[in-house]
């Protein structure tokens, strides 16, 4: 590892040779990673606008295997409607509605989980052949298989989700306490996959200050953490009520009474729908203001130029994301502008986490070794 010093800025380099069989290799790991990672923001893109449209409770079965196969006859399409029809979000939200109405939900929620199960294929089959050639470092194996059984266990939360819809209920949609889950267990997977992808090439290490390794860090939580917010937002339609900006319910802090008037107290972050709304608005304003302060910080302390840009592309994302998100708000979130939000807030956590990463050590990033490289090429 070679280490240059200039003023108060230093780098450390990690180069193999740029020809060798483990540079190769370590390659081809990471635009596996890259093409998992890109899978999953598909499938979350689709995800959100299956929730939007309502359409996430048409398939009323879980069938892992067979129901990759929609149905191909006009019976058959009957069949799930006649199934669809049996659930309250029929009775209460969609009675009348026709077969060819019913097909376009149908297919949004179809197509989710198709992309789902295709995300398992790129990610395992590759997994495996990478295993068996000897390409994987071996500190990364018991990482890839934790991401692995996560993303396994992310299809039965999927389930567990969709069936707060069906049967004996009285619901209408989904539970937002288990869409929320659903939502950041994926994010969670995407971000491992994203950080991990970094890790198992080559790349100049930056020498930064704790405090920006640490606010680069707290950035990408923030980022999560707001996802998830979201996610209890669009789960109980709450960005449908009070669409005003910078006042909510009248005041920029609302009335404590009417925050926290459920008992026990923590409902009101899931239920209240004037709370779940506030919870979202004021994280989007302590991100925007972390994200500014990293950027500037980041200026101030003279840091290589790649590491400053990240720093304030990050927050300029971040303040595209909250104006956009305000826009939405004021036009009684559209679908349109719906998806866009939704589909940008993944986008910025991209930036974030790997941005964080960068940042987050100055050792030896995980390589292929070599002598295995060498041994099975």
């Amino acid at each position: 590892m070679v280490r240059s010093v200039s003023g108060k800025r230093r780098v450390a380099s990690i180069m193999p040779e740029q020809n060798s069989p483990a540079s190769s290799h370590s390659r081809a790991v990471r635009l596996w990673l890259v093409a998992a990672a890109a899978m999953i923001f598909l499938t979350l893109i689709v995800g959100g606008a299956t929730r939007l449209t309502e359409s996430g409770l048409s398939i009323t079965e879980w069938k892992p295997v067979t129901g990759v196969v929609p149905p191909l006859t006009q019976q058959a399409w009957q069949d799930e409607f006649t199934r669809y029809r049996a659930i309250p979000q029929y009775r209460e939200l969609n009675e009348g509605m026709s077969l060819g109405q019913f097909k376009a939900i149908y297919w949004w929620e179809w197509t989710h989980r198709l992309l789902a199960r295709l995300t398992g294929a790129v990610f395992l089959l590759p997994f495996l052949f990478f295993l068996w050639r000897g390409w994987i470092p071996r500190g990364l194996k018991a990482r890839l298989w934790t991401i692995f059984f996560g993303g396994a266990a992310l299809g039965a939360v999927g389930w567990w989700m969709v069936s707060s819809g069906l049967g004996d209920t009285n619901r209408v949609s989904v539970s937002q306490y288990r869409l929320a889950f659903h939502l950041t267990l994926a994010c969670l997977i995407y971000c491992a996959i994203v950080w991990t992808s970094q890790q198992v090439v080559s790349r100049r290490i930056p020498e930064v200050t704790a405090r920006l390794r640490y606010g680069a860090l707290a950035l990408a939580v923030l980022v999560l953490c707001q996802i998830y917010l979201g996610a209890l937002v669009a789960g109980t339609d709450a960005g449908r009520a009070f669409n005003t900006w910078p006042l909510i319910d009248g005041a920029f802090i609302p009335d404590a009474a009417r925050l926290w008037f459920a008992t026990p107290w923590w409902r009101n972050i899931f239920e209240n729908l004037l709370t779940i709304q506030f919870d979202h608005r004021m994280v989007a304003y302590l991100t925007w203001t972390v994200a500014l302060l990293h950027g500037f910080d980041a200026g101030f302390s003279k840091v290589d130029r790649r590491t400053w840009t990240e720093a304030m592309t990050l927050a300029v994302l971040v303040t595209v994301q909250a104006v956009l998100g305000i826009v939405t708000l004021l036009n009684v979130v559209p679908l349109g502008l719906s998806l866009a939000h939704q589909g940008f807030a993944i986008i910025v956590l991209t930036v974030a986490v790997s941005h964080a990463e960068r940042l987050s050590h100055g050792v030896r990033a995980a390589q292929v070794p070599a002598s295995a490289a060498l041994s099975r090429s």
